[in-house]
Order: structure tokens, then sequence, then C-alpha cells
């Protein structure tokens, strides 16, 4: 027994003699470490769809538009229509949805403008300073460019111009 006694005791010494020391992974953080810097912004962004620019008439075929005092019923109605089968999917009159509200956006474009987005929102949204701001805060969902006629186009401007009455 002595002896069994005595290979242990000597298996333990001789196991902790001299061991390669194992390396430990460490995480050195910078001595000097700067404070994390708090920025507080107090000044109120603008959003582009609330600016209001009669004078820009946008980029596309439209270059000038006039407008009777008096609105179009008829026209109006033809408008109403469409807005309802094209561009409800996207648009509302009274609220912010996929795209911006659009019940008083005669108030705050010229009708040129208005129709040139709805027939060249493409070119529109990548030139139009106003339609590029619009775009950029709707998180850059595309407007549907479906081919939408000169005609039709006039006719969304009057329905437009209704709401805004």
């Amino acid at each position: 027994m002595k002896n069994v006694l005595f290979i242990a005791l000597a298996l333990l010494i001789f196991s902790c003699g001299d061991k390669a020391e194992k390396k430990k992974f460490e995480y050195n953080t910078p001595k000097t470490t700067k404070p994390a810097k708090v920025v507080t912004k107090t000044e109120e962004v603008t959003s582009f769809e609330t600016i209001v620019d009669l004078e820009n008439k946008g980029i596309g075929p439209i270059k000038s538009i006039e407008l009777d005092e008096t609105l179009n019923m008829d026209m109006a109605k033809k408008g109403e229509a469409f807005f309802n089968t094209t561009c409800v999917a996207c648009h509302k009159t009274d609220k912010k949805f996929i795209g911006p509200a659009l019940g008083d956006i005669t108030t705050k474009r010229s009708p040129e403008w208005i129709m040139n987005m709805i027939m060249n929102t493409a070119q529109m949204t990548k030139k139009d300073p106003l339609a590029i701001g619009i775009y950029e805060e709707y998180n850059k969902a595309p407007m549907v460019t479906a081919p939408v006629s000169e005609d039709n186009a006039r006719a969304i401007v009057e329905y437009l111009r209704s709401l805004a009455q």
C-alpha cells in the first residue's frame, strides 16, 4: 500500500511541475475612454409635404395650365373615379398612408407640378427637389408609374381642387 501512495504522490508532484502556461483571452479596454457624446436636437425638421411652393412646375410634359376659377364638376367626378381606382391604394385624401395625404395638395403645389408628378413620377423623384424630399420622407416607396393620360391627370387635379374647397 505504501507503494501505491508513493506512486500517487510522485505522479501528483510530477504533474504539477513545468507546465506550459495556458493563455487566457483578455479584452483590453482603452485606458482613456471618452464618454459618449450626447446630442440633442431642438430644431424642428420641416416635412417636404408641408412646404408650399406654387411656383415650381415640376419636370415633365406639362409646362403651363390655366384653371378656371370655378370647378368643372364633370371633370372632378371623372378625376374622383380615376383616383378611387388608381391612386387610393397608396393615397388618402385626409391622412398619410403609403404616400402623403392629397386633400390639400392644390394649396401647396402648382397644377403643373401635380400633373407632372402623376405623369412623370420617375423623373420627378430623381430631379425635382420637392418630389425627392417627399420620396425620401416616405421611405423611398416608389409611386406606381401606371401610364396616366394628360386628360386623366387633369381630371385628378380638378378632383383634388374640389377637396380643398
